[in-house]
């Protein structure tokens, strides 16, 4: 018995303990980029549709229903960063000889609730120093019934606390309740992923089939959490998945497969949207075609690590840019994007967009360098401390 979690896994699955999968955080800058483009193109909705409605060939109707709403499929990418938090999340207790749990946990707390509290404070600071005037806004849109006009110190707590399901002051918050979740539930997931590594596509079907339940029933838990077990999956069988890549890089149409999968997964993330004109989003069917999306993120993952076109592209400086700073862009793009639209009204969204993205970016890496490499800093030291602490304790029992 110690302080730390051993995890027993045969050699064949053993992810080796190779470099660092960095087309892994262009992507996850890619996906934060599409998730500010996608709150964009929400407060251009209530313009679009009133100037020239949602008919086929319609404004509305390109950005929406055609391969052009790649580029603000917000929801879909969020289902990107869970299925890459389930991969990169679970390889270090996979690789570690000992994992100790309490001083990951511990790490992982300071990592993600220290930025979440800058950013709420930040969107309360906009809040009282930009009043928001309703009646600027689209009745019924998104700025109206989803971001606070006012707050309180209750309703910040709560916030805080990464445990209510709403988030009026930074609504992106919602997501990070259940990065906390999976967190928590580390062990379990590795463990079960470990257990079902031979039968994977058993269990990518399983997860499937549990996260449309969730879908189905209105339970975010079973929606949200079998797409990170997805990514833990995924880790166990990083060696296997690496090898088979190299296999295929020897075919002669190695480079079609791999068009073939980026673009067959960006259809399923997408398709939904693409089949709204015969599956409403509310129908059975329409709904399975939405747990799609699932798929499409796992796709894009894995097209990430084994196509060498996509590798390159997310290797490239920009994207990997966009890698270092994405957990601030999340974090702080919507309160710039809401305070400004209260300003200048929905109806000038183009304006409002003009000057949200570059702004964004800007102090999104202001974000990045004043709050989360601290928060980097100290979770490392923390997750040191607690898990020597929690060895000690371990030992002394052991030794009565």
């Amino acid at each position: 018995m110690t302080g730390q979690l051993a995890i027993v896994r045969p050699p064949s699955t053993t992810p080796a303990p190779a470099r660092r999968l960095s087309a892994l955080d262009g992507l996850r800058g890619v996906a934060a980029l599409i998730v500010m483009f996608h709150h964009v193109y929400l407060v251009a909705v209530p313009a679009l549709r009133s100037g020239g409605g949602s008919a086929p060939g319609s404004i509305y109707w390109w950005v929406s229903e055609t391969p052009v709403k790649i580029l603000t499929a917000g929801s879909e990418a969020v289902l990107v960063f869970f299925v890459l938090s389930g991969l990169v999340v679970a390889l270090p207790a996979l690789r570690a000889p000992r994992f100790s749990w309490p001083g990951f946990l511990s790490g992982r707390i300071a990592r993600i609730y220290l930025p979440v509290w800058a950013s709420l404070a930040i969107g309360t600071a906009l809040i009282w120093f930009f009043p928001r005037n309703i009646r600027v806004v689209t009745p019924g849109s998104w700025v109206a019934d989803t971001n606070a006009t006012s707050t309180t110190a209750a309703a910040l707590l709560n916030q805080a606390s990464l445990t209510t399901a709403s988030y009026d002051v930074n609504n992106v918050l919602w997501s990070l309740r259940w990065e906390l979740a999976f967190s928590v539930l580390l062990p379990l997931f590795v463990l079960v992923a470990v257990l079902v590594r031979r039968h994977w596509l058993l269990a990518v079907f399983a997860a499937f089939a549990l996260g449309l339940l969730g879908l189905l029933t209105n339970i975010d838990a079973l929606r949200y959490l079998p797409v990170f077990f997805i990514g833990t999956l995924m880790a166990v069988r990083l060696e296997s998945i690496q090898d088979w890549s190299r296999r295929c890089l020897c075919r002669p149409n190695a480079h079609r497969w791999g068009v073939a999968l980026v673009v067959g997964s960006l259809a399923l993330l997408v398709g939904h949207w693409w089949a709204q004109p015969l599956a409403a989003p509310g129908s059975l069917l329409g709904k399975v075609l939405t747990q799609l999306a699932v798929l499409g993120a796992a796709g894009l993952v894995l097209s990430a690590i084994i196509v060498p076109f996509l590798r390159r592209a997310l290797d490239s400086r920009p994207s990997q840019w966009l890698g270092r700073v994405s957990f601030s862009l999340y974090l702080v793009h919507v309160p710039i994007l809401v305070t400004l639209t209260f300003i200048f009204g929905d109806d000038k969204w183009w304006l409002v967009a003009l000057i949200t993205v570059p702004l964004a970016l800007v102090i999104s890496w202001g974000f990045h360098v004043a709050v989360e490499r601290p928060s980097h800093r100290l979770a490392r030291r923390t997750a040191h401390t607690v898990a020597a602490g929690a060895t000690r304790i371990v030992e002394r029992v052991t030794k009565r």
